[in-house]
């Protein structure tokens, strides 16, 4: 987590407070208010009640004082008695409205912070990851709970502030011990909230996995496999490690805490302990009335007590900021994609995309996936990219879309680096069919409307229609209507039932119906979009592709290589870079890697020995292994 000055770490931890009364205030500002005035006005009430007290008995004790005062005495000690049982009844009820309100601020803030990244690299970043996990727990809560840690430190200040006094008045001595033994309680308490913080960190990275392995023990998609393959008890024990090594940082913690909180316990009652016997002495002497020694033993009790309740509410406002930084930093992280200093706006695609010299890793850590890439795809053309897996394809279309930025290059739209473009912007002149495509557990009509979220209800079904998916939705319980998801209701009250679960290949037609909804957008991306249909499916979806995508720039990803051979060029990528380069024709006359390629799937069909994977990375000389198969006849 690093490491920081005192100084700079205060002004952080000041800092954190003033946002936070910030988001209270514009959160809920009488709630603020209310529980401001309803602390500071608690923190008066036991030292009005310890004096109150003294008064009653010395007015009882010594009669030359007399009875008249009595009944005022009286009624002002039963008034903080109902002050002191009421405030804290209030406090919890504004401190409660004070979350819920500033809750909901910091979670809408934080979520738009999330929405503003516009590339996928800082959802790839494993220490994002782990603070946008514990923004997410704490961001909802820390923000109040900071604000409400600051009014109780107010309100024990004021409480140990007055009784301080008084005690001072009774014996300054006596008032300079108990301030002195609460100093180390403080260092402790401190120590105590950093270690804790600490702790929710590194335990952090480690629920991160167990929900990991618990997700795959309970999600549908999971558990055929994990049935199937009998792996449920291996992930099981995984899980089972990691919530014990969260345990063990926990315990390990608590025990440290324990240790601390005994010392600090013995010793305040040691303190305590020798203040009364010192008291009772002085008392004896008649250097101190009874009144006295009711206050000082109210003075050393509520002293102790109020230091000790703001040293722990000091330390816990001290884990709330630290967690709360964390927050903080996800709300304020830059876009991993910067912004163009002088943006342009996008205009209709009219030349072409070019990839310029691309240079593109994932991280320093991984290797190049393109290696100085020369690409120039042309407007209102179709362009094919094929390969074996992992060669970069999918890649250029995550940086077409600019989800990423190349590490050297650039990318130009109409000779415009893409840099210099909105990002939002150019990606609303693009229509895409995902290879990795969602599967939303949404209405089926929501699934299609996300694509261009308010399109009207007609242009779903012509979308659907065009997918061929319309007949297979209408024919659900609801129609357009129907959840499709086993794993949640519908929402409604009075509504149980469970949705409908699809196909591999229906889903596909929902995510090709998405891209429908955009087919009057300048570029039609489509990354696989027939891998999970059947032939026939696959066929139509092509010819409907053919006539959507006619005078538009469009950008193909296949492995199956018939279905490209309409494309105007065709590019075979081979590490990083352009291998071959043309239309099919002149591919196949060059007998290069694409003709080989076309020529193993187109006898992989024919000759069931070879498999069509093989085929397409290039495996030809290998056999395939015999296996067991079933036969559907």
């Amino acid at each position: 987590m690093g490491h920081s000055s005192p100084g700079g770490a205060s002004q952080r931890r000041v800092r954190g407070v003033r946002v936070a009364l910030v988001m209270a205030r514009k959160a809920a500002p009488a709630a603020t208010v209310g529980c401001a005035l309803a602390r500071c006005t608690a923190g008066f009430v036991p030292v009005v009640a310890a004096w109150l007290t003294k008064l009653v008995l010395d007015h009882l004790v010594e009669p030359g004082k007399g009875y008249a005062a009595m009944p005022w005495l009286a009624a002002g000690l039963a008034a903080t008695g109902v002050m002191g049982a009421a405030l804290p009844r209030v406090t919890g009820y504004l401190t409660a409205e004070l979350e819920r309100r500033v809750g909901l601020l910091a979670t809408d803030r934080l979520y738009q912070a999330v929405a503003r990244f516009s590339g996928l690299s800082r959802f790839e970043e494993p220490a994002f990851l782990n603070r946008l996990r514990l923004a997410q727990q704490a961001g909802g809560r820390t923000p109040a709970q900071a604000v409400n840690g600051t009014f109780a430190l107010a309100q024990y200040a004021i409480s140990v502030a007055g009784l301080f006094a008084s005690l001072i008045v009774l014996s300054p001595v006596m008032a300079a011990v108990v301030v002195a033994a609460a100093l180390p309680a403080l260092a402790a308490q401190l120590a105590l909230s950093r270690r804790r913080a600490r702790t929710i960190w590194g335990v952090g990275v480690i629920e991160r996995r167990e929900m990991f392995y618990a997700g795959l023990l309970t999600s549908v998609q999971a558990a055929a496999e994990t049935r199937l393959f009998g792996s449920g008890k291996f992930l099981h024990g995984r899980m089972m490690a990691e919530r014990t090594a969260a345990n063990s940082a926990r315990r390990a913690l608590d025990r440290r805490e324990l240790l601390i909180q005994v010392v600090l316990a013995v010793f305040s009652a040691t303190v305590a302990g020798a203040g009364l016997v010192w008291a009772i002495h002085q008392a004896a002497r008649g250097a101190l009335t009874v009144g006295d020694l009711s206050l000082f033993l109210a003075t050393v009790a509520g002293v102790q007590s109020g230091l000790s309740a703001m040293v722990n509410e000091a330390a816990l406002l001290h884990q709330q900021l630290l967690l709360f930084k964390h927050y903080l930093a996800v709300h304020n992280a830059d876009d991993d994609l910067p912004a163009p200093v002088t943006p342009h706006s996008v205009p209709p695609l009219r030349e072409g995309i070019e990839l310029r010299d691309v240079w593109f890793r994932y991280s320093d850590e991984h290797p190049w996936v393109l290696r100085g890439l020369n690409l120039f795809i042309p407007a209102a053309g179709t362009t094919a990219l094929v390969g074996s897996n992992g060669c970069g394809k999918s890649t250029v279309v995550k940086l077409v879309t600019r989800l990423y930025d190349p590490t050297r290059g650039a990318i130009y739209w109409d000779g415009v680096n893409v840099r210099n473009l909105p990002a939002a912007e150019l990606r609303r002149r693009i229509s895409t069919v995902f290879q990795d495509f969602m599967c939303y557990d949404l209405t089926a009509a929501e699934n299609i409307v996300l694509a261009d979220v308010g399109a009207e209800r007609t242009r779903l079904g012509t979308a659907a229609r065009d997918a061929g998916i319309d007949a297979a939705l209408t024919a659900l319980p609801d129609g357009y209507d129907t959840l499709l998801s086993r794993t949640y209701f519908s929402g409604a009250d009075d509504d149980s039932t469970t949705g409908v679960v699809l196909s591999g290949g229906q889903w596909q037609r929902l995510a090709v119906a998405r891209a429908f909804l955009r087919a009057e957008r300048d570029v039609f991306i489509l990354d696989e979009p027939s891998a999970s249909l059947d032939a026939a499916a696959e066929r139509e979806i092509q010819e409907r592709l053919a006539d959507l995508s006619h005078g538009r720039t469009t950008l193909m990803i296949s492995h199956r290589l018939g279905t490209l051979r309409t494309a105007d060029q065709i590019v075979v990528l081979a590490d990083g870079q352009i291998a071959e380069q043309g239309d099919h024709v002149s591919l196949m006359a060059d007998e290069g890697i694409y003709a080989r390629l076309f020529r193993l799937q187109a006898k992989g069909y024919a000759e069931p020995g070879l498999r069509s994977g093989d085929a397409l990375n290039g495996d030809a000389t290998r056999p395939a292994r015999p296996r067991s198969s079933i036969h559907l006849t």
